[in-house]
């Protein structure tokens, strides 16, 4: 009798430590008892009743990606193209996920394409390859409502690769190429403005600083040319005054000598010759100088005459 306990104490021992589970930290462990939802056990130690309560779903409550193969989807102008996406998702609720859907990533995938085909069927090309933004947002935003009653959070939806047909890609990159060469050509003639302005606002300046150069120098050869007429006239001038100073002062001394009129007259005459010197074509003579001259002649004559005879 005292075996039989002792191995009934063991097999309870070895039940109750056989049902104990700890649940680690972002798990959610889905509780049945008989077959029917009991709870959802978080993070720590619990206990479950043995051969009643079972585990039936380990559910992780991190984040997850999913990156669906490329599907093929047509645009509102008729073009059909490859569009993978990357999904974002996590579950909130480990009841709903267990119990809301068979085979939730089947379901999320499928949903994605047709929701992917919806989208796309009402934007053209063009705004296909250039609002993946939008897209996005819209996915994200119809896959998190549809999602919902499965415990699942959609976080973010991302457009991976946009594949277009051979033919338009084709097209696309005769188009690209054109653009770029367009841009160049663009910029080259930019260049080319640009330098030419650069050109000739160097020229105008070169011009403008040459004429003020000139200017500069004209003023100068003036100012040069107005001083050096100053001087000289101050020097004439001088002179002048030199000349009727010493005249001035000639006659001073003559007035103090109290000359004879015979001095004067022969300074009369003198003076008469000098001005005979000259290069004048007529000279008028003064009566007073005349009749010195007769005078003269007389004298000569007489002078000349009594040499011969002797």
């Amino acid at each position: 009798m005292p075996i039989v306990l002792i191995i009934l104490v063991l097999i309870a021992i070895l039940l109750v430590v056989t049902n104990i589970r700890i649940v680690p930290q972002s798990d959610g462990y889905v509780i049945e008892r008989l077959g029917a939802y009991q709870t959802t056990w978080d993070v720590g130690l619990h206990v479950k009743i043995p051969l009643i309560d079972r585990v039936a779903k380990r559910v992780s409550l991190k984040e997850k990606v999913i990156d669906f193969p490329p599907q093929p989807v047509i645009t509102k102008d008729n073009v059909t193209m490859q569009i993978d996406t990357v999904v974002y998702f996590q579950i909130t609720d480990p009841k709903l996920y267990t119990y809301g859907v068979d085979n939730p990533m089947a379901a999320i995938e499928n949903l994605t394409a047709t929701t992917l085909r919806n989208i796309i069927g009402e934007l053209e090309l063009d705004e296909t390859l250039t609002s993946r933004d939008i897209i996005n947002t819209k996915m994200r935003s119809i896959l998190d409502e549809a999602t919902d009653p499965w415990g699942i959070k959609v976080n973010r939806v991302e457009v991976k690769n946009i594949l277009p047909p051979e033919d338009i890609q084709e097209a696309m990159e005769k188009q690209m190429r054109a653009e770029r060469e367009r841009r160049e050509a663009i910029l080259r003639a930019e260049g080319e403005k640009k330098s030419s302005i650069l050109r000739a606002e160097g020229q105008k300046e070169s011009a403008i600083l040459e004429a003020q150069a000139q200017k500069e120098a004209a003023i100068l050869n003036a100012e040069a040319a107005k001083e050096a007429a100053i001087r000289e006239a101050e020097g004439e001038a001088e002179a002048i005054l030199k000349v009727q100073k010493a005249t001035a002062e000639g006659l001073k001394m003559l007035n103090a000598a109290h000359p004879s009129k015979e001095v004067i007259s022969i300074k009369s005459l003198e003076a008469f010759a000098k001005a005979a010197d000259g290069k004048a074509t007529k000279i008028i003579v003064p009566s007073e100088i005349q009749g010195l001259a007769g005078l003269a002649t007389s004298l000569s004559e007489i002078v000349k005459k009594e040499d011969k005879e002797a």
